[in-house]
This record gives C-alpha cells, sequence and structure tokens, in this order.
C-alpha cells in the first residue's frame, strides 16, 4: 500500500544520541557505584528516563525513595544537555536530509513520534525543527513506549487514520508501540529483527521504495 504519513522515532532513526545517554547515565551510576555498561544500556533504548532509571537501580545495593529517583533523573538530564551542546547538522544519520525532502515532494506527510522531552532542543540543533508537518514528544504524554501514546498523538497532529501511518523505529519498545497504535512498521538496526515489524530497512532512504 501506499502510506501518506510516516512517523519517524528520533533518536537512532534521525538522529544518533546514544552515546550522549551511555556516557550520561554511565555517570550517575559510576557516582552511585551502580555496575553499568553497554549491554544494560542497550535495554534502555525507546525506554522512558524514569523507566530507564528503574533499569539501572536493578543492580542498585540501596533502596531509593521516589524523591532521590527523581533527583537521579534530573541530575542525568543535566549531564545529558550538556552533552547535547555538541550537536551539530553534521550528526543526523545517512540519508536523512535527503529522505525527508524526498518524502515531502512525492505529498507525503512527516512527523517525528518521539518520547524523549528533549525532542525540540535536538532537532534545532541538527537544523531539523522546521523539517516536519508535526511533532509529538514526551512533553506532551502520560505514556513513553511501548504504550502507542506519542503515535497516535503525531497521527492525530496529521489528521491522519493510524491505519495510513508508517511508524520508522529502532528500538523495540517503539516496534511495540507503532503495533499497538494499529500502524505499519518499518523497523531499521535492532527492531529490522523484530518479528513484528512490517517492513526491515537499512537506511531511511529505502522508505522511498515502501511509500511510494
Amino acid at each position: 500500500m501506499r502510506y501518506e504519513n510516516v512517523i519517524f522515532d528520533l533518536d537512532g532513526v534521525l538522529v544518533s544520541t546514544d552515546e550522549y545517554h551511555y556516557q550520561a547515565w554511565k555517570k550517575i551510576a559510576d557516582e552511585e557505584g551502580i555496575y553499568f555498561d553497554r549491554a544494560i544500556n542497550n535495554r534502555l533504548r525507546g525506554v522512558s528516563r524514569m523507566a530507564s532509571l528503574e533499569i539501572i537501580l536493578e543492580r542498585a545495593e540501596k533502596n531509593y525513595t521516589q524523591a532521590e529517583k527523581e533527583e537521579l533523573a534530573q541530575r542525568k538530564n543535566r549531564y545529558y544537555q550538556e552533552l547535547l551542546g555538541n550537536l551539530t547538522t553534521e550528526d543526523t544519520l545517512n540519508g536523512v536530509r535527503e529522505t525527508l525532502a524526498d518524502l515531502r515532494k512525492n505529498s507525503v506527510h512527516i512527523a517525528v513520534g518521539s518520547s524523549s522531552k528533549n525532542t525540540m532542543r535536538i532537532l534545532k540543533q541538527v537544523g531539523l525543527e522546521n523539517a516536519f508537518d508535526a511533532i509529538a514528544d514526551g512533553t506532551e504524554i502520560t505514556h513513553s513506549k511501548p504504550n502507542p501514546e506519542v503515535f497516535l498523538l503525531a497521527a492525530q497532529k496529521l489528521g491522519a487514520k493510524p491505519a495510513n501511518c508508517l511508524v520508522v523505529e529502532d528500538a523495540l519498545a517503539g516496534v511495540n508501540a507503532g503495533c499497538r497504535a494499529g500502524m505499519s512498521v518499518a523497523g531499521i538496526g535492532e527492531a529490522a529483527k523484530s518479528p513484528r515489524i512490517t517492513y526491515a530497512i537499512r537506511s531511511v532512504a529505502d522508505l522511498l521504495s515502501i511509500v511510494d
């Protein structure tokens, strides 16, 4: 089928800030004396900040109060925000700008659906803040992926029916969210291995052969 609407996850699809997330969480873990490595970090992909913290605290030797957890999450975000200052227009992933332009030329509506509360800052830093017809992010939702809320909000902003939306995701939580939203899903990276996806793609440029 031809999709009239494509909803992109942000991190790992349009821009890669995974390393910044890892560095910020690693700093928190080291400060708290909690074991943390890249395998654990992979479990955090596509997951909200507080849910990510709960995964990290599985290795903690003490119990944290809710107030302490919120302070840790805020501290992590400060570290992450500092690292985001390094982002430039060169940090969009290969083929992203050209693909977004081609989709628009083909009258495909495009949106971002991200659980990140830093979405607008990241898009501005890489020069993509005006590239989309709609943006739905973590500042507007109550439930993070795998809950479908952010994708349903993006579709609503596009004025689109979920069945006519194609989600582009690199994380399993995002794949599950797209499926629960009743949308087709194109998986890239780790998500390309999920049995729940509709299409496996190697880069966003592959979308042009899917939606056309």
